[in-house]
């Protein structure tokens, strides 16, 4: 047992030039690939989040603009309504105009229409009147003539 000791001592010492080593290595490793890695991988990452960040706010940006484009072409939608409602009542209030001077001018025809029919049924009332005295006179004439006298 002695020996085994004796033995397992010596390994214990012969080991410590690669503990040694090995925590060098390890320390080297930590200070020139590790943290240096570190560094990088944390910028890295701040970089990326930053473009995300900024690309969110981009999409943000873009989203409000959109909503503005959208509230105007609504508003140039609107304007653009009301000027054809516009010409559409102007349109409608011409042609109103216009059948309403047709029907005063077509109004005041049929006024004159009448009143010269009227002219002519008086004047045609007196010719009548006229031409039926004229022939009542001529059948009393012929009644009361002696019946072969006038044959």
């Amino acid at each position: 047992m002695d020996q085994t000791l004796h033995q397992l001592g010596e390994l214990l010492l012969g080991s410590v030039p690669t503990v040694i080593l090995l925590a060098l290595l390890y320390l080297l490793y930590t200070f020139i690939v590790h943290k240096p890695l570190g560094r990088i991988l944390e910028e890295r990452r701040g970089k990326t989040e930053g473009a995300v960040e900024k690309s969110r706010a981009d999409i943000a940006a873009s989203e409000a603009r959109t909503g503005e484009y959208e509230q105007r072409l609504r508003e140039a939608r609107a304007a653009v309504f009301r000027a054809q409602e516009a010409r559409r009542q102007a349109a409608l209030q011409a042609r109103t105009s216009a059948v309403n001077q047709a029907r005063s001018k077509a109004q005041a025809q049929v006024t004159a229409a009448k009143s010269g029919i009227e002219a002519d049924r008086v004047a045609a009332e007196k010719s009548l009147r006229g031409e039926a005295a004229t022939l009542a006179q001529e059948i009393v004439r012929r009644v009361l003539q002696p019946a072969g006298a006038g044959r």
